[in-house]
Formats: structure tokens, sequence, C-alpha cells
């Protein structure tokens, strides 16, 4: 379970040095001086418009239950629960128009930000698919080693998803999404107090980690009877 508290400054002080890299691999030059734009991304949420940040939802708009799930793309317990209970939920409750489910991202690193940036490149429409791969190849891409070939990995699930290079490219390269997602972050990470990953709002109600057993009583009790 990844925490908030250690990585609230890690954009700053991870700061402008040591991530603007140029690697050749085959004669070609992959520069990620700006790649993507998040590289740099930090933390002035109070000075950034994130009106143009969209929620990711599934579901009837106006089902009786909402839960908004809190999630890092390198978050294991993350990737855990996309596996199973997540599709439980799925076919019990998101399908069948009993809950309105919403994703949203946390950023505990900048390779979660670069596979957010990655993800929301496909839009609604792709965003929920682009998801399913990005957790099951989390141990992949996320242990890639060196940035670049962090990214190079995620270019490979965007591509997979049927993204083109060109899309692709200017989604990674997206500074002032990149800037937008960060302050986003914040102002949900703070307002709704989240400190770990996964976290749960079931009708706005916060709760952690939990079995799949124990959230399904959790929505069943906020449904009608």
């Amino acid at each position: 379970m990844q925490r908030r508290n250690f990585i609230l400054g890690a954009f700053a002080v991870l700061g402008l040095g040591g991530w603007a890299l140029t690697s050749r691999t085959g004669g070609n030059s992959t520069d990620i001086t700006n790649l993507p734009g998040a590289a740099n991304a930090q933390s002035t949420s109070g000075d950034i418009d994130t009106s143009m940040i969209e929620d990711m939802v599934q579901g009837n708009p106006d089902a009786d239950v909402t839960i908004i799930e809190y999630a890092s793309f390198t978050c294991p317990h993350c990737a855990a629960f996309h596996s199973g209970p997540y599709k439980q939920l799925k076919a019990d409750y998101i399908d069948t128009g009993k809950v309105k489910f919403i994703y949203r991202e946390v950023y505990f690193d900048r390779p979660g930000l670069w596979a957010s940036m990655m993800a929301r490149c496909g839009g609604q429409e792709r965003f929920f698919g682009i998801v399913d791969l990005i957790y099951k190849g989390q141990n992949e891409w996320a242990r890639a080693g060196e940035p670049v070939a962090i990214v190079n990995e995620l270019r490979k699930i965007g591509r997979l998803a049927g993204l083109d290079s060109d899309t692709l490219e200017a989604c990674l390269q997206d500074a002032d999404m990149a800037q937008s997602l960060v302050a986003w972050w914040e102002e949900n990470g703070n307002r709704d107090d989240i400190s770990s990953t996964p976290s749960f709002l079931i009708n706005g109600k916060k709760h952690s980690n939990m079995s799949y057993a124990d959230m399904k009583a959790l929505i069943d009790a906020e449904l009608p009877s």
C-alpha cells in the first residue's frame, strides 16, 4: 500500500535535473528532455487551472451508489485490486447499473504520472481498457529501469491499445496536461484526505483497501432495500 506523505514534495525535490536524458538504441535517438512533459511537473496546484481534467467514469450516472477509487499505477495493491475485486465489482454492480464508478489517479512518482498521461490519451472510450493493460504489465514497465526504458514500455502498451504513434507522443509530451494532472491530484488528495492507495469513497465515506466481500457489504448497505 503506497502512502502519500512521503511523496508530497517529490516533484519539487526531484526537480529539473537527472531526468533530461537522451537514449540511443539502434541508431535512433529517443529524446526525453521533455518526455513526458510530466518530468518537471511540480506542486503548484493553487496556480493551475484543472478544469480541463475530467473524471474517468463507468456505469450508470444516476446510480444510487457512487464509488470513487484513488489509485496509483505503480501501486502493487492497486494492480491486485484491478486483477480481481474490480472485475467482480464491474460484473455485479457497475454493469448492472447499481454503481457509478469513478477512477482517480494518484501520483506517488513520475512513472505513475506518465502512465496516467498515456491512459488518458485514449479518452473515456479507451481509458479503462488501457488501465487494464497498464496493471497487467505493471511488473514489466514499472521495473524497466531507467526513465527512457519505462517510457518505451509504456509506449508499447499504448500501441497495443491502438494508439497511433503521433497521438501517443503528443500526449506524452503535453507539459500543460502534466502540470494540470499533478495539481488536480493535489486538490483531490487534500479535499478527500487521501493518504494511501487504493482508497475508496463509497457515497462519500472514505475506506482503505479491503476484500471484495467487505466492499460488497458496504455497497449493499447503500442500495435501496
